[in-house]
């Protein structure tokens, strides 16, 4: 009796189950799981909600968030702009176009980069989303496919609509007349 009480208080005692534990080694228990999700959920929503405390914000910072906002517009609507003054006033603009060339290499590889930079997260998010979408819907071809060949099938003009298949009771009963007193009616009165 004592090796056997021994041995469970061994393995279960002190609050301990070394089954559980060593279980929980190759499986994760789901009740602790679940609480460290709440857990992380809640942190996340109270720094949300800690970023927007005090609603009013300084204006140095919306200054730098109205800022943070132009340069694509400005790049799409400049660029909209030389066009416009390529058609009304073409000496203009060439003469622009001169002081543009005159810009030295190196220069234009650092627009470049700044550029490629500020737009090059934006795209690359843009291209995964495509990529996303475009193999979800080749996912669904075969079953698209299944399905335009079961509605080709069900044309009454398609080849073979109206073919009865093995069926030998079908059969019998398309060719069997109908019961009709309507038609009866007319063919008793019709003078033949």
């Amino acid at each position: 009796m004592g090796l056997i009480s021994g041995l469970l208080a061994f393995l279960f005692g002190n609050e301990r189950n070394i089954i559980r534990e060593t279980a929980e080694i190759f499986r994760e228990n789901a009740e602790s799981g679940a609480e460290r999700s709440l857990l992380t959920r809640q942190q996340a929503v109270s720094q949300f909600g800690a970023e927007f405390q005090g609603a009013v914000k300084a204006p140095f910072d919306r200054f730098i968030d109205g800022l943070n906002r132009l340069p694509r517009p400005a790049m799409a609507l400049g660029t909209l702009g030389l066009f416009v003054a390529a058609m009304v006033d073409p000496i203009w603009f060439s003469a622009r176009m001169q002081g543009i060339a005159l810009v030295p290499e190196p220069l234009w590889w650092l627009l470049g980069v700044i550029v490629s930079f500020y737009f090059g997260a934006r795209h690359q998010a843009k291209v995964q989303e495509l990529h996303r979408e475009i193999s979800t819907t080749m996912m669904r071809t075969p079953q698209v496919l299944k399905n335009l060949k079961v509605l080709e099938a069900m044309r009454s003009d398609s080849v073979g609509a109206a073919e009865l298949g093995p069926d030998a009771d079908l059969a019998d009963e398309v060719v069997k007349p109908d019961d009709n007193p309507a038609l009866e009616a007319w063919r008793r009165e019709r003078p033949v």
